[in-house]
């Protein structure tokens, strides 16, 4: 590589590299302009709800033509053409990224469900353990008596 070529190559990285943001996005394009990102519970159960019913519709409607593949690609190639192992290949790589794509689902489904579940646990072991001795709750105007 020619040294031109090399100080071409450096400049174009480093002029992308002032381009990257990370965890913010520009209040121009849309984003938040720097604003932490906030998920409710709700909004998880949703999500992982959506998740689960693209699963279920992939399984449904992505094989439909699993068998008409299969069955045009078998008499291809006994008919002694190229493309019915090539039709085969096709089918198989289908079948393979279809999986893929259903296991991603119901991985992020479950992921969001327990999310969800670890969430309200850690909130409930926070609320049970701001307790006084006596076991009463402590209110705001409590703690703050500890922490003058």
């Amino acid at each position: 590589m020619a040294w031109e070529e090399w100080e071409r190559a450096r400049a174009s990285a480093a002029e992308k590299a002032t381009q990257t943001r990370l965890n913010t996005a520009d209040a121009g394009t849309g984003g938040g302009g720097g604003h932490d990102l906030a998920v409710r519970d709700d909004e998880l159960g949703a999500l992982g709800s959506m998740a689960y019913e693209l699963r279920e519709r992939l399984s449904r409607d992505g094989d439909h033509a699993r068998q008409t593949t299969s069955a045009a690609a078998a008499e291809l190639t006994t008919d002694g053409l190229d493309c019915g192992a090539a039709l085969t290949e096709l089918h198989d790589a289908w079948g393979t990224k279809l999986g893929t794509l259903k296991e991603a689902c119901v991985h992020i489904s479950n992921h969001l469900d327990y999310t969800k579940a670890a969430h309200a646990k850690d909130e409930d072991d926070i609320v049970t353990s701001l307790r006084n001795a006596a076991g009463e709750e402590m209110t705001v105007s409590r703690i703050y008596d500890y922490i003058k």
